[in-house]
């Protein structure tokens, strides 16, 4: 018999504060089995291994995520205002919960990305942005490819202090938002994708 009050949810959030506080490697069942103070095989009747409970706080910290966004952009100018509000959700989330923004970055079978609603939402939401600048396939996905390498690099280099100079971090986030907003209003359409 399961464990009363173990479920699939609680796992995965309990899942989630390991990774926050000890980084995601280190999210295993036989951890969150001592965790609940149960043994590693009744975890199986909530989720199916590692890979499961992966994706699922994946699909967790994604929604967390884009709820977060959705919140900053709601009433925003569209352009320079939305595109900072946004990136600033972003990075706000990547900093804080470091483990469940790591979930984030790991593949995800499509099909349950496509029936994932937050998922959804974070498509919504973030190609409604650049669709405000004008923009349309495929320059969308290029657009939203350069935003994500973007701020996870940055996210991952001001998270282990690799930003050694004296400039503000702050300030050098603010000016790359700047000069994405800069680019995207200029973005170059129609350009041929390889040197002829």
């Amino acid at each position: 018999m399961p464990r009363a009050g173990l479920t699939p949810d609680r796992l995965v959030a309990a899942a989630a504060d390991l990774a926050d506080e000890a980084g995601l490697d280190h999210v295993t069942l036989s951890a969150l089995a001592r965790r609940f103070r149960v043994k590693d095989a009744s975890l199986y009747t909530h989720v199916r291994n590692l890979k499961d409970l992966r994706t699922r706080m994946a699909l967790l910290a994604g929604g967390e995520m884009i709820d977060r966004i959705a919140a900053a952009v709601e009433g925003r100018e569209a352009g320079r205002d939305t595109l900072g509000a946004y990136a600033g959700a972003y990075r706000a989330y990547a900093l804080e919960h470091p483990g469940r923004y790591a979930a984030t970055q790991i593949p995800i079978d499509q099909d349950l990305v496509a029936d994932s609603p937050a998922m959804r939402r974070t498509a919504d939401i973030t190609y409604g942005m650049l669709r405000a600048y004008g923009l349309e396939e495929p320059d969308l996905t290029d657009a939203v490819r350069l935003l994500r390498s973007t701020f996870h690099g940055y996210c991952a280099l001001e998270s282990t202090g690799a930003f050694g100079a004296p400039r503000d971090v702050q300030a050098s986030w603010d000016r790359a938002i700047d000069a994405l907003h800069v680019l995207l209003r200029n973005w170059p359409h129609g350009q041929r994708t390889t040197d002829a």
